[in-house]
């Protein structure tokens, strides 16, 4: 057979088929990182109903949706990197947003159909509405014993709800905001956190586990905390998290009241400053400590505990306590933390049994609000200490194991005052520094109850 012989055998056509098949195919990329496809747009659909106007057609019970209602948001998450899978996030406007939503669907690298920034029209009728984890919900359905609950939109449905309008894309202006105060963001939108890092015992980890959901510890520079939740099948799984400190932009979001973040790509992160410096805010000082107790005789609910900073200096009561034992009890009956306040120098810190009738019997509010059955609801023959950061005691009023009823330690009805004198903590029960008003006038105790207010003097060392 000679060459040109060759050129006049017959070609099967389905080789043909298959070839050029197997060219296309050998010709894709294996990553999400390529060109957006060139999308249609819509023009013709308009929202004519709200966020909370569909929120509010939820009442307990996931529902399908029969009304002709469409939503619109801009959308602003991201499976590029695949630490988003199978939902699509979008909120109202694009900066300043006030509602969130998100819809499930069954679509692999939904943001070469929905790109953040995109302004999309969603059709609702059809659509379910639900809500898990506190998390409100649309999509597709499944049935689990009987129950419905908001699946995934199968991927040949997405494209019959969800719609790309032609509006040019926005840039979304993310939310700055500071830790202490995720409760006020709107949950589900892009924040942006600025002076944070990574927990010093997260450093050298992965963003992840292989496979596994993985949630990781972010602290801010006054060590406030909110972690941040990375897939494990996530490009960027394998990473060591960064060193250093500086901001994060990611979704922020809120499942049965936990709050945790989830970037979209590693340049979500921009860690370029020095690591927080330690911030050292726990104190000991022998110059906190009891200086007056109240059981008032006429108003029980009106009982309290004042402790005293004799010294010039604000300090941070950050892990200090007031335990209470009761009675003759060698077993803490109950605790009360103190980490939430200061108390500045030459002043003091007034905590309450009730803060309500505190307000109502003495015309100011207390500082604190132990709460029925603290320590600063005490009757008057029960046992205090004030214990600092490092578990010492710094204080107390009376000998824990013995009821003071009848004893040197006793104010039922009535007040324990501590000498002006005094100027530090005492560990070991003292009763030369005390004044002590009671119902009994046991072992050096004075019998006469105490009426308040006009006997106390809370807030005010006299």
């Amino acid at each position: 057979m000679n060459m040109n012989s060759l050129f006049l055998i017959p070609i099967n056509k389905g080789l043909c088929w298959l070839l050029l098949v197997l060219f296309v195919v050998m010709s894709c990329v294996n990553d999400r990182d390529f060109d957006i496809l060139n999308k249609t747009c819509n023009t013709d659909l308009k929202a004519n109903t709200s966020f909370s106007d569909i929120k509010g057609l939820y009442t307990g019970e996931t529902i399908q949706i029969h009304e002709d209602l469409i939503i619109e948001g801009y959308v602003v998450s991201s499976d590029v990197t695949g630490n988003f899978f199978g939902v699509l996030h979008f909120q109202d406007t694009p900066s300043n947003p006030t509602e969130a939503f998100q819809i499930e669907i069954d679509l692999r690298d939904s943001h070469l159909f929905f790109a953040v920034g995109d302004n999309i029209r969603i059709k609702l009728k059809g659509l379910y509405l639900g809500k898990s984890k506190g998390v409100y919900k649309i999509g597709g359905v499944f049935t689990s014993f009987g129950n419905i609950s908001v699946g995934r939109l199968p991927s040949n449905a997405v494209f019959e709800h969800v719609f790309v309008s032609c509006d040019d894309k926005q840039d979304i202006v993310p939310t700055i905001i500071d830790i202490s105060e995720l409760a006020i963001i709107t949950a589900g939108s892009l924040v942006e956190i600025n002076n944070v890092e990574f927990f010093q015992d997260e450093l050298g980890l992965s963003f992840a586990v292989e496979k596994k959901e993985t949630l990781r510890l972010l602290v801010d520079c006054d060590d406030n905390e909110i972690e941040i939740r990375n897939s494990g099948y996530s490009d960027f799984q394998a990473n060591l998290v960064p060193e250093g400190s500086g901001s994060i932009i990611g979704l922020l979001i809120n499942e049965n009241n936990e709050f945790y973040i989830q970037i979209r790509a590693l340049e979500d992160i921009s860690f370029t400053n020095e690591r927080c410096e330690d911030v050292i805010d726990e104190f000991t000082s022998q110059a906190i400590f009891f200086t007056e107790l109240a059981d008032p005789h006429n108003k029980a609910k009106a009982r309290f505990i004042e402790i005293y900073n004799a010294s010039d200096t604000l300090l941070s009561l950050n892990s200090w306590q007031i335990v209470r034992y009761t009675n003759a009890s060698l077993e803490v009956s109950s605790s009360l933390d103190l980490s939430a306040y200061n108390i500045a120098g030459k002043s003091t810190l007034v905590v309450a049994a009730n803060t309500e009738e505190f307000l109502n019997v003495y015309g100011f509010s207390p500082d604190v609000m132990g709460g029925s059955n603290s320590p600063a609801d005490s009757n008057g023959d029960d046992n205090l200490q004030l214990i600092d950061p490092f578990g010492t005691v710094i204080d107390v009023f009376g000998v824990v194991g013995v009821d003071g009823s009848g004893t040197d330690h006793e104010f039922e009805d009535g007040r324990a005052f501590r000498k002006l004198e005094v100027k530090t903590g005492n560990s070991s029960y003292t009763i030369t520094e005390w004044v002590l008003y009671n119902d009994t006038g046991g072992e050096g105790t004075i019998n006469e109850p105490q009426i308040a207010p006009e006997d106390y003097t809370p807030k005010a060392r006299e």
